[in-house]
């Protein structure tokens, strides 16, 4: 991994979310490939999000205090994201009490980074930059975790995030990057919520506006957005992705739903954070997944992956369907090929009911 660049990954996608066994394998196979930190912020865990306000179950604590402790033993960084779901509404000593015993739960769990999320949530509030400056500084008291980053409303400059959570409030970034303590990191998406890259240009203006350099929260290969679960996005060198490693305090790239099938993408993105030793295109994909899965499905994978990157579910037709079902199906030992049969059944299609969770 490029030295130059804090990278690691955080589940915070929507939709269905890796299991514990995968999160176990997962933290080993980012040590082993050079990235620094996991971030668990599933938006399937209510209970970091619109629930919030309730303990994590005791089976959750357990499961998070064993990957912990995995991750620490291993040399990683282990974090956890908090989403205390418009919290600013009424940020009485009610809500506050609550914020705090779920502030000592995580740090019960030992969680190294701490993630304070204001994403997917009503923005349109007057003073909400000092509401949520207020929040932060709480939690980061509260804390025993050594770093944080702050997620804002307005992650991004597209157009949605207004559309689906009302206009920003005027000079929002700017008022919470003066208020919130310049040493905790901010996550930024890029000029687009799925952004296909970042020029040294927008990194620019963003780290002035918030007074840092921005923490780049990469949505290249997320598949969970209604269009999106159509596609398995294995090859992130296939479009014009770059990133200016100097200009960003670090990168916490958001995989796809299927935990093993990221792990190829994943190695695609170490590939691309060392451009000049970056081989042909589809070299470097090609490279990976014999690595990963062996020649034979290697050679099966590079021969239909433009179908399941580019054409998609939606667009195959009922007999070819059957006809990669029957294919990777029949591989019942091989996680890869599991996982592109339960894509193909349909099992990761998009669910609206993901959205309010």
């Amino acid at each position: 991994m490029n030295t130059d660049i804090n990278a690691g990954v955080i589940e915070g996608f929507f939709g269905r979310p890796w299991g514990w066994p995968e999160r176990f394998g997962g933290a080993e196979f980012l040590r082993d490939n050079g990235f620094e930190f996991y971030i668990y912020a599933p938006k399937a865990d209510a209970f970091l999000r619109r629930r919030w306000r309730e303990p994590l179950p005791a089976e959750v604590v357990l499961h998070l205090s064993q990957l912990a402790g995995q991750c620490r033993k291993l040399g990683i960084s282990f974090g956890i994201g908090l989403t205390p779901f418009e919290i600013y509404l009424n940020y009485d000593s009610h809500a506050q009490s609550l914020l705090r015993s779920k502030v000592r739960q995580i740090n019960e769990i030992g969680a190294d980074l701490l993630c304070i999320l204001f994403d997917d949530m009503r923005g349109d509030i007057h003073g909400l930059a000092d509401l949520q400056g207020r929040v932060i500084l709480d939690v980061c008291s509260w804390s025993t975790a050594a770093r944080f980053i702050a997620c804002p409303t307005y992650y991004s400059y597209d157009v949605r995030l207004a559309r689906e959570f009302g206009p920003p409030p005027k000079a929002y970034l700017r008022d919470l990057g003066r208020i919130v303590d310049a040493r905790i990191d901010f996550f930024w998406t890029g000029e687009k919520i799925i952004s296909d890259g970042y020029s040294s240009e927008h990194l620019s203006d963003v780290a002035e506006a918030i007074g840092r350099r921005p923490f780049i929260w990469d949505n290249h290969i997320a598949n969970d957005a209604r269009t999106r679960t159509d596609h398995l996005y294995l090859d992130p060198a296939a479009g014009s992705w770059r990133l200016p490693a100097d200009q960003v305090a670090g990168l916490a790239i958001n995989p796809m739903n299927q935990p093993r099938l990221s792990r190829i993408a994943l190695l695609g993105y170490r590939r691309l954070l060392a451009p000049a030793s970056a081989p042909q295109p589809r070299q470097a994909v090609r490279e990976i997944c014999t690595r990963l899965c062996g020649q034979p499905l290697a050679q099966r994978l590079l021969e239909d992956i433009d179908l399941l990157q580019d054409t998609g579910l939606a667009k195959l037709d009922a007999k070819m369907r059957r006809s990669l079902l029957d294919i990777y199906g029949a591989q019942a030992t091989d996680p890869y090929a599991q996982e592109i049969a339960a894509w193909l059944r349909g099992e990761y299609a998009f669910d609206p009911q993901c959205l309010t969770s």
